[in-house]
């Protein structure tokens, strides 16, 4: 298989549709591609950007290490999580662990520095960890801003189309999870469908419920339709989202869900949700000893549970205004934070998760083009391994935007091949080009040379949303908008969506698992 494109053959019972050959490949990383083409995931070959020295990553590993032994972190209303943590040496009073310095680091050499999270076709399973950086949609948002123009709640119709524009995206790497909130459900039915969402209008890999352990449970147990128990437990297929209660605070609910998918050695991302200044410090270094803190008494749980589990470094690090308290993106500080926090990971051992395409702007104009881009190139220079939010953030957080996703994909397509860094093959020196127009008296350019004619169709990315023609062409052709042609774009991809091959058999038994637990409780809507 290229290393550039996703062939996919049929395994398993499993196939999809994808382009095969060098050619296309290449085309598709140039493009940004569409339909029909993928890319795998990344396997970066630029440097590491980092802005911390030894001493002072020591510095930030000292104090979190002080915070862990003298602050302590609290794990409310989880009897489990203190008795794991007594037996394993913790001083537990009350809700309160204090932690004898270097334990929590101790029991994460058992966890992995890289793993592959496997997607029902086996051509689109990712490597999460050492050079690989996989990209996963926006997560979260209860509202949709839609083709139509309009700011609204999501329903499953939103959630549907998120995951098919996710599967027709070139340049995203996974399904994720929750690419925005049903509200048309039942709040404890939801993540029935959304996860079939996911397996059915997909065949990438995708991220698992944690809102509560009980539907953990059931992300596991449909998984197990799709792979099998033994494949489950000894392999990993879902990768799930474990947010801290910051600042310094886990609760039932997400430790639950951390507890369900670590038996089942399934993946969790330890991630404490900062707003520095309100949820950290207003420093860099204070925030990232934080950060540091909670993720080892979190990520540590893992160990505890099952060793060997899966578990990423996570953080989601933003600033606010301190004049109105509002989050803000895209800004300096939490970069540095990102930078940080991504060797801090390193010198762990952990696969780290971090960024993504963030802003604050209610619309896709220049304010959430400018932040996400600061946002993205700091993920992508930190080394990040596992990149939340990659596509359709807007409003922080508050909403999945189509036209904004569309923008993203091109831009994730921009960072895929930035990530390649220089080709120093015999073709990328060009030494034949540079001769055979350097020796001409006449036509002294490169245009129609032979290295240009061989290589001019994959030479430059280009982009599928940016508008490279003439003032007067582009005023012929109706004077369009990045936004106007993101729009256009994502109905062409909807309208043209083919489902992938999902076994009749597996989609059968899966609507039975999900009917038999929708009859066994009234819906519920808080």
């Amino acid at each position: 298989m290229s290393d550039d494109v996703a062939v996919e053959p049929e395994a398993g019972g499993r196939r999809g549709r994808g382009a095969s050959g060098g050619a296309a490949a290449r085309r598709a990383a140039r493009t940004g591609g569409g339909p029909g083409t993928q890319l795998t995931y990344i396997k970066r070959k630029i440097p590491l950007y980092e802005v911390l020295s030894e001493e002072g990553l020591a510095l930030i590993e000292n104090n979190a290490d002080t915070v862990l032994e003298e602050v302590g972190i609290l794990f409310r209303d989880d009897p489990e999580a203190l008795e794991l943590w007594k037996n394993a040496g913790a001083d537990v009073k009350g809700e309160r662990v204090h932690f004898p310095r270097g334990l929590p680091r101790s029991l994460l050499k058992t966890a992995p520095s890289i793993y592959t999270q496997h997607a029902r076709n086996p051509a689109r399973s990712v490597e999460i960890g050492g050079k690989g950086t996989v990209f996963a949609p926006v997560y979260g948002p209860p509202f949709v801003r839609d083709l139509e123009g309009n700011r609204r709640y999501a329903t499953i119709e939103d959630f549907r189309n998120f995951v098919k524009l996710a599967y027709m995206a070139p340049s995203i790497h996974h399904s994720g999870g929750t690419v925005c909130e049903p509200v048309d459900v039942p709040v404890n039915k939801r993540h029935l469908d959304m996860i079939y969402s996911h397996i059915k209008f997909s065949d990438k890999p995708f991220m698992g419920s944690v809102t509560a352990p009980e539907r953990a449970q059931d992300t596991v147990d449909m998984a197990k339709i799709v792979f099998g128990e033994e494949f489950i437990q000894n392999n990993t297929v879902l990768t799930s989202l474990i947010n801290a209660n910051s600042p310094m605070v886990f609760d039932d609910t997400m430790l639950g869900a951390l507890k369900v998918y670590a038996r089942n050695n399934q993946a969790c991302i330890v991630t404490p949700f900062i707003l520095a200044g309100a949820m950290s410090p207003v420093t860099v270094a204070g925030t990232l000893t934080q950060v540091l803190a909670e993720v080892l008494a979190g990520a540590a749980v893992t160990q505890l549970v099952r060793p060997g589990a899966p578990v990423l470094f996570g953080t989601f690090a933003s600033s606010i205004s301190m004049q109105s308290g509002a989050p803000t993106f895209g800004t300096p500080e939490p970069s540095l934070v990102s930078y940080g926090a991504a060797q801090l990971a390193r010198r762990l051992g952990l696969p780290f998760r971090t960024g993504g395409s963030l802003c604050a702007s209610k619309v896709p104009d220049a304010q959430a083009a400018y932040e996400s881009a600061n946002t993205l190139n700091s993920t992508i220079l930190a080394g990040t391994n596992f990149v939340l939010h990659s596509a359709g953030w807007l409003e922080g957080g508050l909403a999945s935007c189509y036209e904004k996703f569309m923008m993203d994909i091109d831009q994730l397509g921009m960072q895929q091949k930035f990530a390649e860094g220089v080709d120093l093959s015999e073709n990328g020196q060009a030494m034949d080009a540079i001769s055979q127009v350097g020796l001409r008296d006449t036509d002294r350019h490169f245009l129609g040379c032979d290295h240009t004619q061989a290589n001019f169709q994959t030479a430059f990315y280009r982009s599928t949303i940016a508008d490279n023609n003439s003032f007067e062409q582009w005023q012929a052709e109706g004077e369009k908008t990045a936004p106007q042609r993101a729009n256009e774009l994502a109905r062409r991809w909807l309208d043209s969506y083919e489902a992938p091959y999902l076994d009749p058999a597996i989609d059968e038994a899966l609507k039975a698992f999900i009917a038999q637990k929708k009859a066994s409780m009234p819906d519920a809507f808080t």
